[in-house]
């Protein structure tokens, strides 16, 4: 088999670190493997198939002689350092939303449009981590008769935030039980200081995820009707949707309600989703199987249930999705793309 060298930009994060692991995981036909990061990260050493790999300084001669470089770093990191990567002959695979509406850049969901890998000019971007679970979740329904519009709210975890979030939901959680266990009741609000969320986690939501826009809708709410053309070819796809900041761990949880060109019969929906790459139908409300962020972290299906008829459009249809937002809303997408283009299954 042919092997690769592979650098990950970022390497030391959370989408980093998950990265490496699923090239471990699937086996990626690794030759030599480039861990680059900070300065500060500099030197250390990390686990890959039996061999510690040293982390390197993410530099602009760091490139040469890679493969692919999988991106875990930040949109200015990025966009500081694709030029050198594709000079150097490379594939970069980016998590940031640094390239994905440039029209010169495939923005790629393997299960959906893999065969866009294969457009790319140097640069092949990964989408937002609840566009790919959403669409990965409708595209079954997509295929029957094609989506005219969504309504979703997305309901995400943390971890979304990056490694502090479930600190400082952990940390709020214990005052909380701090209090309850002192007088015997838990406030709705507490006196804590909030630096990664606007407000208190611990006990409530945040109806408010990356920043307004003059439409009303923030810049992540966007980012599913946005990139979900893009990615289904769909120009003329309306969305709406509304992003909710939840008090959990990992895996978001997304409701939505699509409309499709002609009615589908639900039996026709369910046995289709159940057959399409990426998604588990896991829909018995009787026996209260249904998908939820504690059953669907830390791997990569995403899990589709609370399928039914909507009840103002006749050619509605609604449903309840959840996947891990770091796997697949991240990492094992990019690898899942790095898969695809070099032949292999993902």
């Amino acid at each position: 088999m042919k092997t690769y060298n592979v650098g990950i930009l970022g390497a030391t994060g959370a989408v980093g670190r998950e990265m490496l692991k699923i090239l471990e995981e699937r086996n990626f036909p690794v030759n030599e493997l480039r861990l680059l990061a900070s300065e500060r990260s500099v030197g250390k050493k990390v686990p890959f198939n039996g061999k510690d790999v040293e982390i390197k300084l993410a530099c602009h001669d760091a490139f040469n002689g890679l493969d692919i470089v999988l991106g875990a770093a930040s949109n200015a990191v990025a966009k500081e350092f694709a030029p050198s990567i594709v000079k150097a002959g490379a594939v970069f695979i980016d998590n940031s939303s640094a390239f994905r509406m440039d029209d010169n850049v495939p923005l790629v969901v393997p299960e959906i449009n893999g065969d866009d890998v294969f457009k790319n000019k140097g640069i092949i971007s990964n989408p937002n981590c609840s566009t790919i679970i959403t669409l990965v979740a409708v595209n079954a329904i997509n295929k029957l008769s094609k989506i005219k519009a969504m309504n979703a709210s997305t309901y995400q975890a943390t971890s979304g935030a990056g490694a502090a979030g479930p600190v400082e939901l952990m940390d709020q959680m214990l005052m909380l039980s701090d209090t309850y266990k002192k007088d015997g009741v838990i406030l709705n609000k507490g006196n804590f200081e909030s630096k990664v969320f606007q407000y208190q986690i611990a006990g409530n939501v945040i109806p408010h995820i990356g920043s307004f826009l003059d439409n009303g809708y923030t810049t992540e709410e966007m980012k599913m009707q946005n990139e979900g053309r893009k990615i289904m070819h769909l120009p003329e796809l309306n969305v709406t949707c509304t992003c909710v900041r939840v008090p959990v761990v990992r895996s978001h949880s997304i409701s939505v309600t699509l409309v499709t060109e002609k009615k589908l019969d639900l039996d026709v929906v369910k046995n289709a989703i159940a057959n399409e790459k990426g998604c588990r139908l896991f829909d018995n409300p009787e026996a209260k199987e249904y998908p939820m962020p504690i059953i669907t972290s830390d791997q990569d299906i995403v899990y589709v249930g609370r399928i039914r008829r909507d009840l103002i459009n006749e050619n509605g249809i609604t449903l309840w999705c959840c996947g891990d937002q770091v796997r697949k809303g991240a990492a094992t997408n990019a690898v899942q793309i790095a898969l695809k283009l070099v032949g292999l299954d993902y």
